[in-house]
């Protein structure tokens, strides 16, 4: 599972789960004659009310995280926790005007329910919540066991005077090959396209914001590979607005969606 592939509208929606789980807790129905009545009192409540929602929100989490989509009685994950997560803000909204007694656990519970309803159903749409809840890191120059500060290339396994990464002073990222950005896109020649780069290209390492498919360089519509938020890719050829991208296995395809991508 790739947490970094959490959105925003994720982060919105764990957080009215954690706070309809708490609501479980507080008085349901006030009652003159006695302390009141928690929705664990009432075995129907909290099964499709404040249960229903806490698992609507694991399902919806659960989808982002996972490489591939899994499905349940032919829905996706994702869908299905959508589909619950309105279910329960529905059933507080009728247990909410169906007594006049509510409680503070149930006025709480409603309004957990209906922002990750909202949430749930907005992310998909909404660009601010669709942005990556937890960003790339940048690219780091690691220093290597043993190394002592301000003497690069004297690290463990490294002769002295060398340059631990193949570059005269210029980091890279963690797995980047050796020569640094222009090194690694003349290891696999040139693209199966047989496109020319641009002239004033120049190849650079990016990090998606959120998962997204990458495509054949054949121009077939089946993804070849996804690339996932957290991890840098080299981009070694421009073609208009998209760009071809390698993989850490040196897979080559080409990226359509570029918006918002984070450049090493």
């Amino acid at each position: 599972m790739n947490i970094r592939s959490l959105t925003r509208g994720d982060g919105v929606v764990i957080g009215a789960a954690v706070l309809l789980f708490i609501a479980s807790f507080l008085n349901f129905y006030e009652s003159s004659f006695s302390t009141g009545v928690k929705a664990w009192d009432l075995l129907g409540v909290v099964m499709s009310f404040h249960l229903a929602g806490v698992i609507a929100a694991a399902l919806i989490v659960t989808a982002r995280a996972l490489p591939q989509p899994r499905k349940v009685v032919g829905l996706d994950l994702g869908q299905f926790g959508v589909a619950l997560s309105v279910f329960a803000a529905w059933t507080g909204l009728w247990y909410l005007l169906g007594d006049g007694s509510a409680g503070g656990g149930l006025i709480l519970g409603f309004i957990a329910a209906l922002v990750m309803a909202g949430a749930a159903v907005a992310t998909p749409i909404v660009p601010a919540l669709k942005a990556a809840l937890i960003g790339a890191p940048r690219p780091q120059t690691p220093q290597p066991y043993g190394g002592q500060p301000g003497i690069p290339g004297q690290g463990y396994g490294y002769p002295a005077g060398q340059q631990p990464y193949g570059t005269q002073g210029q980091p890279q990222p963690y797995g980047a090959p050796a020569g640094g950005p222009a090194a690694a896109a003349q290891q696999n020649g040139p693209s199966q396209g047989g496109a020319a780069p641009a002239g004033d290209f120049s190849p650079f390492w990016f990090a998606v914001p959120v998962a997204r498919p990458l495509f054949g360089e054949d121009g077939s519509p089946s993804p070849i590979a996804e690339l996932a938020p957290g991890t840098w890719y080299l981009a070694v050829e421009q073609r208009g607005p998209a760009l071809v991208a390698q993989t850490q296995d040196g897979r080559r395809g080409v990226l359509q969606d570029t918006s918002g991508i984070q450049r090493g």
